[in-house]
Parts: C-alpha cells; structure tokens; sequence
C-alpha cells in the first residue's frame, strides 16, 4: 500500500467513542478521587487544604514523568499495532514497565530526602503549611512506583486498543481509594496524612494490576538496552515537554501561595477542577493517539488527517461545554470544597479565566493527542517551552509584581494554552507531522 492510500474505512466519529469513552471514565477516575480528597480534607482547615495544595503539586510533577512514559509507549506501541506487531507492541510496555519503576524508585528517595525543604521553598512564610505539606508527601510519595507502572499500563493497552482492562483497574484503585481516604482521615483519626495513605494504597494496588496484566500477555519480560534506548530517546523530548508543562503549573501554585493561604486555597480548587475537565478532554487525545499511531503505522496518511479533523472539532465542542458548565457552577461550586469565605472569594477571582480558557483548551489536549500519536516529539518539545517561557512565565511575573493576584495568576494561564493554540493548528494544517511506518 502507498504511503498516501486512505485507509479502506477512514476512523470516524463512533470509531474515536469507541476508544475515548473507556479512556473517559479512567482518565476521570484519579482526579475524581482528588477531588474527594480536596472536599475531606477541605473540611479539616484553612492549613490542611493549603497543604494538599503543595504537596499535591509536588506529587503531580512526579505523576507527569508516569504519563511522558505512558504517551511516548503509546505512540510506539500503537504503531506496532498498526502495522500487524501486536507481541512487538505489548514488548513496548515491557520496557516503559521498566523505566517507570526505576523512575519511581528514585523519585520515592529524592522526595523522603528533599520534600521538606521544597514543601519550605513554596510555601513563603506559611510555616504551618509547609510543615503539613511535607507530612503529607512522606507518606503519599510511597505510591509513586504505582503510579508510575499503571500509567505505563495504560500507556501500551491503548496502544493496541485495549481500554477495558485499565477500565476495572483503575476503577478498582480508585474506589478504593475514595472509601480509605474519609475513613483514615476522620474515624481513624489520621488526619491529613489519612489522605496520603489512601493515596499511596491505591497506586500500588493499581500498578500490581497492570503489572499482572504484562505476565497475562506471555511474552518476554526482559529488560531490552535497544528497545529501553529508543524510549528514552523519545521520553527525552517528551520530559522536557513534560517539565515546562507541569513547571508552568507548578509556578502558578508557587505564586498564588504568595498571595497568603486563602488564595492558595482558592488556586487548589480551582486547579483541580482543571485538572478534571483537562483529563476528560484529554480522552479525546488518548483516541487520537492510538488511532493516528495505527493509521500512519498502517501507511495511511489519509486516515491521519481524517482523525485529526475530527478530534479537533469534539475538541472544541466539549470545551465549550465545560465552560458553559463551569460558569453556570460558580456561585456554589467552590463551596463544596471549602467552608472558608476567604477560599470562596480567592476562588471567584480565578473562574472567569478559568472558565474562558475551556474551548481553546479542548483543541489543543485534541491536536496534543495527534502529533504524541505521530511521534512529533521535537515540535511538541519546543513549543511547550516556548509558550511556557515566552507567555505564562511573564505573565506570572507581572501578576505578582502588580499585585494582581489570583486572577492574574489564571490569566497567565490562559495565555499559555492560547499560544500553543495557534502554533497547534498551523502544525496539523502544515502535514509535516503525518510520518509513515512501524517506527518513527
């Protein structure tokens, strides 16, 4: 077949369902549980919702190393898959299944030694909350390796189009998790770090399961220096990526706790809102990766295009969607998560940019899942840096300078996704992404 022969029945609408839907209830699953946790552990104080703000963010850039890995085997894995190496495809997740674990186990050593002193770092002079912070990671960073080895699972399963097991898995670890979490916290009377236990609990119980899943597919389980160095290749650009991504996120975290624990906690109920509405659109993308990875590892550029039009159109209409969802939400939303006033108002000056931000942000997770799925590493690399050091990182800069606050904070934000927007769109409609074969 030619490189530019369309496929015999290019991937539609009910062919993407198909595969986003499964990914919507997993990808909806953690941060559903997170926001559980934000509501329980909410209603401990003021300084225990700010501490989870820290101590969150901080665990959120160790889980973005988990979806690098879990992206760059899914483009791998699925090109495989397209081009009929179903064993060669699961061999992919065998030796992400490798690097995830060992990053998981230095990340377990650098946060039991270093989470103090960064918790210290991002706090300001909220003593109290830093010290609860750090309590809180101790413990929740024990997950990590669970972590890191379930979102590698995912990562090879929708590879090859497999979205039912990491349904029950994930679902399993997070129901779990969402029962241990008001227990520990109040009956058992741990308190915060209850949270941090329910935490580390069902990310191991979920990396067990995924890890099962790899010796149910009888293959070798070996470490493979080839196959381990062509991932680290690809998980090089995507880390980069990765880190100006969560940096900027991070960032804005580090700045609103300048602007005095109530706004910290107005930007952590805020920010896991977006985390949840980010995952769920995010679906789209996982589709996308799986169906662009197989089209173009099948030699079928039409079929590419055809599902880059289409992700991109759902896209925009669930963005819109959110952000109807989000505005009419405002006036009772952020008292779900927190009986503080101050919080309330904080959050407030946050949700009309994050309301805003919505449809541009459901194209861009919509062309992001495009080119992860064709291996467009470089230029996702690049422009993810760009944005991050060119939009928000000034933007941020100017908020705190001029006293802006939150809102400030968010409106940087929103200018970040905006950038990379507009460079999204012109890389799709340039074609140059669109690369044939097994591999890339």
């Amino acid at each position: 077949m030619s490189p530019h022969t369309a496929s015999p029945e290019l991937p539609g609408l009910r062919r993407i369902a198909a595969l986003a839907v499964p990914a919507l209830v997993v990808l909806a699953a953690e941060p559903t549980y997170v926001l559980v946790d934000t509501a329980v552990v909410g209603h401990l104080g003021r300084t225990e919702l700010g501490a989870l703000a820290l101590g969150g963010a901080v665990l959120t850039v160790a889980a973005w190393l988990g979806t690098v890995f879990a992206y760059g085997t899914t483009a791998r894995a699925a090109r495989r898959f397209g081009a009929g190496q179903r064993a060669a495809a699961v061999a992919e997740g065998v030796q992400g299944s490798w690097l995830a674990l060992a990053a998981g186990l230095v990340i377990v050593l650098v946060l039991q030694v270093g989470g103090p002193p960064l918790t210290r770092l991002m706090a300001g002079g909220e003593a109290g909350v830093a010290e609860a912070a750090a309590d809180w990671l101790r413990v929740a960073s024990l997950g990590v390796p669970g972590l890191l080895l379930a979102t590698v699972g995912n990562g090879w399963m929708r590879g090859v189009q497999d979205t039912r097991r990491p349904l029950f898995f994930v679902l399993g670890a997070c129901g779990l998790s969402a029962l241990l979490c008001p227990l520990l916290v109040y009956p058992f009377g741990l308190g915060l770090v209850g949270s941090a236990v329910a935490n580390a609990v069902a990310q191991t119980v979920s990396g067990v399961l995924f890890a099962r899943a790899l010796f149910s597919e009888k293959v070798s389980l070996r470490p493979d220096p080839a196959v381990l160095w062509q991932q680290v290749v690809l998980g090089r650009d995507l880390v980069v990526r990765g880190a100006a991504m969560q940096g900027a996120f991070l960032g804005a975290t580090t700045v609103a706790a300048g602007f005095g624990a109530a706004a910290l906690g107005g930007h952590q109920i805020a920010l896991q809102l977006w985390m949840f509405t980010a995952l769920a659109q995010d679906a789209v993308a996982i589709a996308a990766q799986s169906l662009v990875g197989a089209e173009l590892g099948g030699g079928r550029v039409a079929g590419a295009k055809a599902v880059a039009r289409r992700v991109a159109g759902v896209g925009l209409v669930t963005g819109f969607a959110f952000a109807a969802v989000i505005g009419a939400g405002a006036p009772f939303l952020p008292q779900l998560f927190s009986p503080d006033p101050l919080v309330h108002a904080q959050a407030w000056t946050a949700w009309p940019w994050f309301a805003a931000m919505q449809p541009a942000a459901g194209v861009v997770f919509a062309l992001d899942g495009v080119l992860l799925g064709a291996g467009d590493a470089v230029f996702l690399r690049n422009l993810t840096i760009a944005a991050a050091l060119g939009a928000y990182l000034p933007g941020a800069l100017v908020a705190r300078w001029l006293d802006l606050g939150l809102g400030g904070v968010w409106a940087a934000l929103t200018l970040f996704i905006l950038v990379r927007l507009v460079a999204m769109l012109w890389r799709v409609r340039s074609g140059r992404w669109a690369v044939v074969g097994a591999s890339r």
